[in-house]
């Protein structure tokens, strides 16, 4: 024991190992009790949620995730009570203690901030009011954003160790500096507050804006969140969102369908007007028609290769899918209808469908006759018929071993004589003119193996 007493009673670097021992067993207790704590919050937490309890249970959780630090932070501050350091050495030790604890505080106010942002969702729930919904996300950042500036307010009285109203006065020209360091981010602020003000649209509604398409997902203090058809989320800042064109598909009253039924030239103009009343019959009171809006249909339009027949018509209330089965159902019975009633469809730029006046009624099948007639080659441009031309000139004589003289003679024949030439002589080339006696070409071919002859005959010499 003595010597326990001894060892405690040592100095190391001025201060007695005591003093260390109790400053260390100080931590070491905040910790401990700060874990045994958080365990149990957090099972409280799992139990209260097994009985449906979800507030308490959301307030146990929050403080099981947050009491491990604030116990820490206790723990250091009394320990270091125990200190007999030089007093700037103290004085430095208990602000930085001092600051911990009011960010341990800060931390477990952060997350106590789920408490009544839950509670308000569930009254918001209550209301069904999508104002309420947009709210709800804003109010949580609201709480959390004050009470990050009211720690940092507290931690700074606490290194200064001036009152707060001093701090609050001096925050005036660092608030100025800020809002020129982040003009974007104040725009996209005051953005946020035309939107909740304007109200061109809620949590849910569906929107298109440059070419993004969907539900709005989330209303924040600097974005907005949309669900694109597609699945992707699309995050546009509200400071741009206010000036862009938004067109919420959701407001709408009703769904409009334009329909342009396009039939064959040959149809009677009896069939025109059946066409016409067939349309008519199948919209007649339909499903989703508002007696205010009732249905058009016009033979309105001569087009390049098809008769059109106009059709507009609209569906109460804008259920998009109940729209969509309605326009199946009227599309199948149109197609039935006409059909049973022969007139013809008609597709887009003179692509008509096979005509059932136009078939022929054979046993045989409808297998359509070989055409009759000459076969149509490619064309060739002049230039490259003439050299086309004067190569099978010589390719020719030079083949048959013929004098020039020959060549001469063969080119001076009457034209009803020389038939159009349809082959060339080596490897069957086509030729499409016919061969006219002394033309540029023919020249050209004879001065050509006109001068062959002369190398030749020089060579032999």
């Amino acid at each position: 024991m003595e010597a326990f007493l001894e060892f405690t009673s040592y100095d190391f670097y001025g201060l007695e190992v005591w003093r260390i021992l109790a400053l260390v067993t100080a931590i070491f207790l905040g910790f401990f009790v700060g874990k045994v704590a958080s365990l149990m919050l957090l099972k409280t937490e799992a139990a209260l949620l097994e009985k449906e309890r979800q507030i308490p249970s959301i307030l146990a959780g929050s403080l099981g995730r947050s009491v491990t630090l604030f116990a820490i932070a206790l723990g250091i501050r009394l320990g270091l009570l125990f200190l007999t350091a030089a007093e700037e050495i103290q004085r430095v030790l208990l602000t930085a203690s001092a600051v911990l604890v009011v960010v341990s505080v800060g931390w477990i106010l952060f997350n106590m901030v789920d408490v009544p942002y839950t509670w308000y969702t569930r009254w918001a729930k209550t209301k069904q009011s999508k104002l309420t919904d947009m709210i709800a996300p804003l109010l949580k950042s609201s709480m959390r954003i004050a009470v990050v500036i009211l720690t940092l307010v507290q931690v700074a009285q606490v290194l200064s160790d001036k009152p707060i109203t001093s701090l609050i006065a001096g925050l005036g020209i660092g608030g100025l500096a800020l809002a020129l360091a982040a003009q974007d981010s104040l725009k996209h602020l005051f953005g946020s507050v035309v939107i909740f003000a304007d109200r061109p649209f809620e949590v849910g509604d569906r929107l298109q804006v440059d070419g993004v398409d969907g539900p709005v997902v989330e209303v924040g203090f600097r974005s907005t969140k949309i669900r694109t058809l597609e699945g992707h989320l699309v995050t546009i800042p509200n400071g741009e969102l206010v000036n862009k064109n938004i067109i919420n598909i959701t407001k709408r009253p009703y769904i409009r369908r334009t329909l342009n039924v396009t039939i064959t030239y040959d149809t009677p103009p009896e069939k025109i007007d059946e066409a016409v009343q067939i349309i008519k019959d199948l919209l007649e009171n339909h499903e989703g028609m508002n007696p205010d809006f009732p249905p058009r249909v016009f033979f309105n339009e001569f087009n390049s290769a098809s008769l059109n027949i106009l059709v507009i018509y609209w569906y109460h209330p804008p259920d998009f899918w109940k729209y969509m089965e309605f326009t199946q159902k009227f599309n199948k019975e149109l197609f039935r209808r006409y059909g049973e009633a022969g007139i013809d469809f008609c597709l887009p730029n003179a692509n008509t469908l096979p005509s059932r006046r136009s078939q022929p009624s054979t046993g045989s099948g409808n297998k359509r006759p070989p055409r009759k007639g000459i076969r149509q080659w490619p064309s060739i441009n002049p230039t490259s018929r003439s050299l086309i031309t004067a190569w099978a000139i010589c390719v020719r004589c030079s083949a048959l071993g013929k004098l020039p003289e020959q060549m001469l003679l063969w080119c001076t024949l009457p034209r009803r004589l020389v038939p159009p030439m349809p082959w060339c002589f080596l490897d069957k080339v086509r030729l499409w003119t016919p061969w006219y006696a002394l033309s540029p070409p023919v020249l050209t071919g004879w001065c050509v193996i006109g001068l062959r002859q002369i190398n030749h005959s020089l060579g032999s010499v």
